[in-house]
């Protein structure tokens, strides 16, 4: 029987929260993929935090929203995720930074996120080591954290088949159907699937996804590389996101995981667009020297392995959530800039009160953000 009330097409950071969340509420649901199973995408490419210190409200709402199924869900379902509630910080070095980061802190505490500005001395203390030439303090979430993409994922995926959702691997979605401006459902390399509601969550696919029923979104994919070092004792938890831009890139980021090892990443400034996903020889050696001129201890650690993933980037580095007004039933779910994993279970939810007529004033403003036919002029401040 290939007929149900909804079909996601990807199984990746976006797209099995969003089955999860449907099957939670009774929704026959199908999600297609072309690969053998859940998060073999971006979502194994993602380092692992999880934020809500963004300067968007509705991605700080559906951030909350997010790290409070991450935070509960060893509690509530059994499976470690290997969260860690270690908190982002954003230290400051010049003036530049810190006004930027004082500026959104009040839409930040409006809608309800624990942070605040500190001065040098609270953040050597949450970042033991940290240099302290020109530092002039900097903002700590302490709420904030990390969890294990492949294990959160295949424990979502879990949750979801224990619900009724039905996942189809090996299964590429080559188009949507629709007839007389309405989606009819999904056709594979090998069979049709029927369903009134198709909700695309194919990240760096759906540009090309949505043009099979004429619909353009601006969702254009670009490189991002990351590494993982040996493990080591535990002497810092906080994400340590270093906003000053340098030859190369615009920032930097990185933490220490549950297992001791230290995860990095860096943005590309000009964004590497396209698909690429070869590692490059130049990414070490750019992002290394400014991670250890920022915290020396790390001098002596040994990487352990590279990676490239892509970033289903938008032009003001917001997602795009929202129905398309041209082909009823096609719903946007996708575009998430790098950020999928972190908005994965916030993201689902909306899109399951969406899909079940529930939506709620918090999902408003994150609806109002996420629009598909919002301005894109602006730009995020901490995308």
């Amino acid at each position: 029987m290939n007929d149900y009330d909804v079909i996601v097409v990807g199984a990746g950071s976006i797209g099995v929260p969003v089955a999860m969340a449907l099957g939670e509420k009774g929704i026959r649901t199908a999600v297609l993929d072309w690969r053998p199973s859940p998060g073999q995408g971006q979502n194994k490419h993602a380092i692992g935090g999880i934020r809500a210190t963004h300067s968007d409200p509705a991605k700080i709402l559906t951030s909350l929203r997010s790290l409070e199924v991450f935070s509960t869900w060893q509690e509530r379902y059994g499976d470690n995720i290997e969260w860690l509630k270690g908190g982002y910080t954003f230290p400051a070095y010049r003036e530049t930074e810190a006004d930027a980061l004082k500026k959104i802190l009040p839409i930040q505490q409006k809608y309800g996120m624990n942070v605040d500005f500190h001065g040098p001395e609270k953040i050597m203390a949450v970042v033991p080591g940290i240099n302290p030439d020109c530092l002039l303090g900097g903002t700590d979430s302490p709420d904030d954290g990390s969890a294990s993409p492949l294990l959160a994922i295949n424990a979502f995926y879990r949750r979801a088949l224990s619900l009724g959702v039905t996942f189809l691997f090996k299964e590429k979605a080559a188009r949507i159907m629709a007839a007389g401006g309405q989606v009819i459902g999904v056709a594979t390399e090998h069979t049709q699937y029927t369903a009134p509601v198709v909700v695309d969550a194919a990240g760096p696919r759906s540009r090309e996804l949505c043009t099979s029923v004429d619909v353009e979104i601006p969702v254009y994919p670009d490189s991002h590389e990351g590494a993982i070092t040996e493990p080591v004792q535990p002497f810092f938890t906080t994400m340590v996101v270093d906003l000053r831009p340098a030859p190369g890139s615009k920032n930097y980021y990185f933490y220490q995981n549950r297992h001791g090892q230290v995860v990095f990443c860096i943005t590309p400034d000009p964004p590497i667009v396209g698909t690429d996903m070869r590692e490059t020889s130049v990414f070490l050696p750019q992002v290394c020297s400014r991670m250890v001129n920022l915290l020396p201890r790390l001098k002596n650690l040994r990487v352990r392995r590279v990676w490239r993933g892509l970033y289903p980037m938008t032009p003001d580095g917001s997602p795009i959530v929202g129905w398309n007004r041209a082909v009823k039933g096609l719903l946007h779910a996708t575009g998430m800039c790098g950020q999928g994993f972190m908005l994965g279970p916030g993201v689902g939810e909306v899109v399951a009160r969406m899909v079940s007529h529930e939506t709620t004033d918090d999902d408003h403003v994150i609806l109002a953000g996420f629009s598909p036919y919002r301005d894109f002029g602006g730009d995020e401040a901490l995308k």
